[in-house]
């Protein structure tokens, strides 16, 4: 399906327009801000092949898409009335969150508008190191010069930047939170920092701190500022509230900062660098090793924004030890990636998935294709990459590598981090064993079983393959009809097999029966499909007509329920199929193994007209 295509059944999939309370996006995920998160199906989701999962972390229904996230929001903006689609803007949800769970939201909120200036700066910072290695640039002449500033500028005045999107994520005026910041940046303020003596502010000492490139300090000021900023303006008068409120705002909060909440804050995140350096001082190698596999979880859950902020208040303070080691996890992603590309030579579309997640990860950074469309997928490589993640992180720790600028991990920014060589040393190590391990005790996705062809499939007892003895389950149809090759329903999201592998059927009778023993997973709203699992963990989807949906549930009843335990033979849903095909829609059903990658193949027996006893699948475990 194209982008608006998939925009609108993510929307439709959430519970619709009206249950979308807000939605904002960052480099590969759809952030959903939900009214009542009930009425979102994450089974259905998570089975449209272009989303790789569903992530429900930070009081956000997170949807994963990737690389061409930015294209779907899009699409969704342009189509459907959403109109608090600013982080920085939403309305309350109806749902209860909890206390951390708000922080990360907001930290995320915040930096997730940013997150683009963030990385094209970072980037021209890389560019600027390489040209200097090239010697293709004089670094003592004007040109570098305005690059350079074109590149730290962001980073020097990021306090008003995070003042405005802070500002802006808590409803209040942003511009006078940037002006908040703006204060802390004033050469009158600064200045201070080389006065001679004890500084104070109305006769209370003051510490004096450099503000430039910090996050922390505006970040504690906007969460007080936000509620300052209502309760003033509840309290003024409409006639001078345009200018009363801001004044108060700033009045208060550049002194309030300045006194207690900048130092405080700058002596936490101090703490933290400490902490951090600390470890690294005692055990290099430990340190690497932790950070290398706490990342990618932080990453599966959706947080690891909240740590962005600790990475960029280092940036100041000697550089930035985390982001270096989190760069091991990260390749080694890819080296999974281009180690199950190796591998999988007979599985066309994980090679293909594989493929296009190394390039991506090696060339732009983002890895959550891969996190999710393979590693999660197969999770018998867990293990192995958090191994490799481990080994390049030691080895970048022990290398005490520094990053002074943000920038995604990638084969572009190598030269922003120092010193290179333990950089580049400790990247490759991951990414090779990483590709080594997937190489050798990774998947193919799938493999043909020399026992099993389509015309005999062999009855629910072990067989043997050359991978050992394989258990072998068979699938009844769920339908009377005349069973056809699934490349020849006319719907490519089913024909191509991106849903999974099965078979289609053109129903004698409008009437759905349970295959096998076991739970229905999922019932959609319009009842024109249902997912089940068995007893056996074999996950079947089966979707009665193509593009019936439109239907809305017309011509559809249900007889179970989602949760519901069903037998072989209950009656699932019955269906009009005259009213099907008057309404224009054809009928034909397909019946999708939806966790085909979980076994070594599912095959169809030959196509001929069938019954509720007949197998139509065999699925080789």
């Amino acid at each position: 399906m194209d982008n608006k295509q998939l925009g609108n059944r993510i929307v439709q999939l959430v519970g619709g327009e009206e249950n979308i309370n807000s939605l904002v996006h960052c480099a590969t995920r759809l952030r959903f801000k939900l009214n009542d998160r009930q009425k979102a199906d994450k089974e259905a989701l998570s089975t449209i092949p272009d989303v790789l999962t569903v992530v429900e972390k930070g009081g956000q229904f997170q949807v994963v898409i990737g690389n061409k996230v930015g294209k779907v929001y899009t699409e969704i903006m342009n189509n459907h009335p959403i109109h608090h689609q600013d982080p920085s803007n939403e309305n309350e949800s109806n749902e209860k969150v909890g206390i951390i769970s708000k922080i990360f939201e907001y930290i995320s909120g915040t930096f997730s508008p940013l997150v683009p200036a963030l990385a094209g700066a970072g980037m021209i910072k890389a560019l600027l190191a390489i040209l200097n290695i090239l010697n293709l640039i004089d670094i003592n002449g004007t040109t570098y010069s305005v690059l350079n500033a074109a590149s730290s500028g962001l980073f020097y005045f990021l306090p008003i930047f995070v003042a405005i999107s802070a500002a802006k994520k808590l409803k209040a005026n942003p511009f006078v939170g940037g002006a908040i910041g703006a204060g802390l940046l004033d050469p009158n303020f600064t200045a201070m920092l080389k006065a001679d003596g004890q500084v104070s502010f109305m006769n209370i000492p003051l510490i004096v701190t450099d503000y430039s490139s910090t996050v922390f300090p505006l970040l504690i000021a906007m969460a007080v500022y936000a509620p300052l900023e209502r309760f003033v303006k509840k309290r003024t008068p409409d006639t001078i509230q345009l200018f009363f409120v801001p004044m108060v705002g700033i009045l208060v909060m550049v002194p309030l900062t300045a006194l207690v909440f900048g130092p405080f804050a700058q002596y936490i995140s101090l703490a933290i660098g400490a902490a951090v350096t600390y470890l690294v001082a005692k055990s290099a190698i430990l340190t690497g090793i932790i950070i290398a596999c706490i990342w990618p979880i932080l990453v599966i859950l959706g947080v690891h924004w909240g740590v962005v902020p600790i990475m960029i208040d280092n940036f100041s303070r000697g550089g930035d030890i985390i982001g270096p080691i989190t760069a091991a996890s990260t390749f080694a992603q890819m080296g999974i990636a281009f180690g199950i590309f190796l591998r999988a030579r007979k599985n066309k579309e994980l090679r293909s998935l594989s493929f296009a997640g190394t390039l991506s990860g090696l060339f732009a950074g983002v890895t959550e294709p891969i996190l999710y469309g393979i590693v999660l997928r197969y999770k018998k490589l867990i293990p192995l990459l958090l191994i490799a993640g481990s080994i390049g992180g030691a080895i970048v720790a022990t290398f005490n590598v520094r990053l002074f600028g943000f920038a995604f991990n990638s084969l572009l920014t190598i030269p922003a981090y120092s010193p290179t060589i333990g950089y580049i040393s400790g990247i490759g190590a991951a990414f090779l064993s990483a590709a080594v391990l997937a190489f050798l005790f990774g998947t193919e996705g799938k493999k043909n079983n020399a026992d099993v062809n389509a015309g005999k499939a062999p009855k629910d007892t072990a067989s043997q393959s050359e991978a050992g003895s394989n258990k072998t389950y068979e699938l009844s149809a769920p339908l009377k009809g005349e069973m056809i090759p699934l490349e020849n329903v006319d719907d490519a999201v089913f024909s191509s097999g991106a849903m999974g592998k099965g078979v289609a059927i053109e129903p004698a009778e409008g009437m759905v029966s349970a295959p096998f023993d076991g739970k229905v997973v999922t019932l959609f709203p319009t009842k024109h499909a249902i997912g089940l699992i068995s007893d056996d963990g074999v996950e079947v989807l089966i979707h009665i007509g193509l593009d019936t949906v439109q239907l809305g549930g017309k011509h559809f009843d249900a007889h179970v329920e989602a949760g519901s335990v069903v037998n072989k033979g209950d009656k699932l849903v019955t269906f009009d199929m005259k009213g099907i095909k008057e309404a224009g829609y054809q009928a034909t059903t397909p019946v999708i193994i939806t966790n085909t990658a979980e076994y070594l193949d599912v095959v169809p027996t030959k196509s001929r007209p069938v019954t509720l006893e007949d197998t139509i699948l065999t699925i080789v475990k």
